[in-house]
């Protein structure tokens, strides 16, 4: 790995390129956040491939990082001085990457397409108009069929003024409550950054490949090794395109679409049927991350996915998944991601204390150099909550759900962060557990507590609770190791992520819209819209004709597994060789990991024997050779991802 700026180096004349966020880095992440929000809508919503907002690291940044960097080259060889700076192109980079979560399968795609859903898809069958349409907030939806119906049907523009005003409303506020979101992320992440980074010394493993891509002198550009790993990937990625377009070439079988039918055609029957759905793949991306993560995460990840599945199995021999849901393994993992929540905030109890005396007037501040001053960042968090709050409000939600919504989403939030800083896991999405799944568990969902107008406002959070793997926050701290690596002010860095964030929900939401129109959501356009558009509302119909009491089932899966969370942490804490990680309880149960657990399972096998039997600096050597995995997947596989856009063919996909 590169190493950070020398102190021999900082007594030298500064580059005034090196702080990164210049004025010309800026503008031009700007310009790239709009055609990376279309290209991602394009892909994930339209197309529905690729899907890069579905794991930690987003390909399209990636790959747009090496173009930059590519072009940079030629540039330096013309102008050395008009080329930009390493630090100008990892702040584009970090730009790119927080631009992308909001645009990314967990935010705004998912938010768009329920302004106008209940109201086009409506019918006397499902009675949605009688049940939730006199509770759904005006400001926040499109009701007018002469505006939606052309968002149906595609075909047409969005840029009438009678489309534009009607979608104002929706969009404007929408995109202002997902800025002052990531406000608030930012002021927590300003807050705990000194803890995490400087004091616990946690390894960021998503930022290496970063790093590595622009580090001086080019190293990973002339490694052998990494060429071996990219040839790999990069050949089997070519000739299945080369299957897509020419069927008579052999394709090379490395999906979970390549091995569903034999799964399920395995689990079949009683007991096994339990088990259906399992997949296997050989994504050479993330045998590549899972090289990155630590020896014990990476075995816990591929042990918690059998413990679940053991559970399924266990549950149907004895009869008990005749009770719905059981065994409750979704509201196990969410209440692992308490646990971890609260178990990382009580480890930064003293350093947050500090802090508090501080903000207090009862001792120092020592906020130099921090991404914002600790006062800015605490107003961020109040400022950003009342202004959430006040949100929940106005659609009509009672003030104790709201504040019991954004704990629980704050909580998984600093999760995601905390894991992704420590560990670096290839995915961390958690699928409906959000706070309206919690809140529904323990209050029930018949009306007797909730009522119907509390249940709709509820429903209307569900986008940004789906899931959590297209997630700001981490990317936010990431961004500020890369800024402390690379000497970038981690003030600049946070102007830059406020910037982007600013930029980024409008070209989201513009992106979203311009599809809808251009294409239509049931013309020309995947199912994804659709899809996103009414899963809340038919859930919601669900609960209000004829909800659920309070599960006493669900609610001791809570307990249990924040419970068994902690003793697996406590164990993890007082026994060094204790190889059962925590995380890997919290994660494992999830649909990403469905499809990359046997991946993670040789990488761990590759990493072990590599330790075990030739030492750490034989695994040094291999880290290049799982860098050139990553790159040669999301090089050449977003290539003929873009080919296949501008040229209209069928690419192949290399995820999922």
């Amino acid at each position: 790995m590169s190493g950070p700026p020398s102190a021999a180096n900082a007594s030298q004349p500064r580059d005034p390129r090196v702080r990164g966020f210049t004025a010309r880095a800026a503008v031009l992440g700007v310009i790239l956040i709009p055609i990376n929000a279309y290209w991602l809508t394009i892909m994930e919503v339209v197309r529905y491939e690729g899907h890069p907002t579905t794991v930690s690291l987003f390909f399209n940044c990636v790959f747009l990082l090496a173009l930059l960097t590519g072009l940079n080259g030629l540039v330096a060889r013309i102008h050395r001085r008009a080329a930009l700076h390493r630090n100008e192109l990892l702040v584009v980079y970090c730009m790119l990457c927080i631009a992308s979560a909001v645009v990314g399968h967990d935010m705004i795609q998912v938010v768009a397409p329920q302004a106008i859903c209940p109201f086009e898809l409506a019918t006397p069958e499902n009675k949605w108009a009688d049940l939730f349409h006199k509770y759904l907030p005006p400001f926040l939806m499109v009701s007018d069929p002469k505006i939606y119906r052309p968002a149906f049907e595609g075909g047409t523009t969005l840029y009438r003024a009678d489309r534009l005003a009607a979608w104002a409303s929706p969009a404007l506020h929408w995109c202002a409550f997902l800025f002052a979101l990531t406000l608030v992320m930012l002021g927590f992440n300003a807050l705990l950054r000194r803890r995490w980074m400087d004091r616990e010394r946690l390894t960021y493993p998503v930022t290496h490949l970063p790093i590595e891509m622009t580090a001086p002198g080019a190293a990973l550009w002339k490694s052998p090794w990494m060429w071996l790993g990219f040839v790999l990937p990069a050949f089997i990625t070519t000739v299945n395109n080369f299957h897509n377009l020419y069927p008579t070439v052999p394709v090379i079988k490395v999906r979970v679409v390549h091995y569903d039918a034999y799964m399920w055609s395995v689990f079949q029957g009683f007991p096994w049927g339990a088990l259906a759905g399992t997949r296997i793949s050989f994504y050479p991306f993330a045998i590549g991350m899972g090289m990155l993560l630590p020896l014990d995460l990476a075995f816990s990840c591929w042990f918690f996915y059998l413990f679940w599945a053991a559970q399924k199995l266990v549950s149907a021999i004895f009869g008990l998944t005749k009770i719905p849901a059981f065994p409750y393994v979704t509201e196990q993992s969410a209440a692992g991601y308490m646990a971890l929540a609260t178990f990382a905030l009580y480890m930064a109890k003293d350093h947050l204390a500090e802090i508090w005396r501080g903000l207090r007037g009862a001792g120092r501040l020592a906020d130099e150099g921090e991404p914002l001053r600790y006062k800015v960042a605490w107003w961020l968090i109040v400022g950003g909550t009342v202004f959430l709050l006040a949100f929940s409000l106005r659609m009509g939600m009672w003030l104790a759900i709201a504040v019991a919504v954004f704990f629980v989403y704050f909580m998984y939030s600093l999760t995601v962060t905390r894991v992704r800083a420590e560990l670096g896991p290839p995915a961390h999405d958690l699928h409906m557990a959000g706070p309206d799944q919690i809140l529904t568990n323990i209050f029930g969902s018949d009306g007797r507590i909730l009522p119907p107008r509390q249940l709709t406002v509820l429903k209307l959070y569900f986008w940004f609770n789906r899931a959590y793997r297209a997630h700001p926050m981490p990317i936010q701290l990431e961004s500020f190791k890369i800024a402390q690596h690379t000497g970038i002010p981690m003030g600049d860095m946070s102007k830059a992520l406020v910037l982007a964030a600013g930029v980024g929900v409008l070209a989201a939401y513009w992106s979203q819209l311009h599809v809808y129109y251009a294409y239509g959501i049931t013309a020309k356009m995947s199912f994804l819209a659709r899809i996103f558009g009414t899963e809340p509302y038919i859930q919601l119909a669900a609960w209000l004709l004829g909800g659920q009491p309070p599960n006493y089932g669900k609610m001791g899966a809570y307990v249990g597994g924040f419970l068994f969370t902690l003793a697996l942490m406590a164990l993890r804490v007082r026994h060094v060789w204790w190889p059962f990680h925590p995380v890997g309880y919290a994660i494992s149960s999830s649909w990403s990991m469905n499809c990359l657990w046997l991946p993670i399972f040789i990488a761990w096998l590759i990493k072990w024997v590599l330790l075990r039997y030739f030492g750490f600096k034989a695994f040094q050597k291999a880290i290049p050779f799982a860098l050139g995995l990553i790159l040669g997947e999301f090089l050449v596989g977003g290539a003929w991802l873009l080919a296949g856009w501008i040229f209209n063919f069928n690419a192949y996909a290399f995820w999922v």
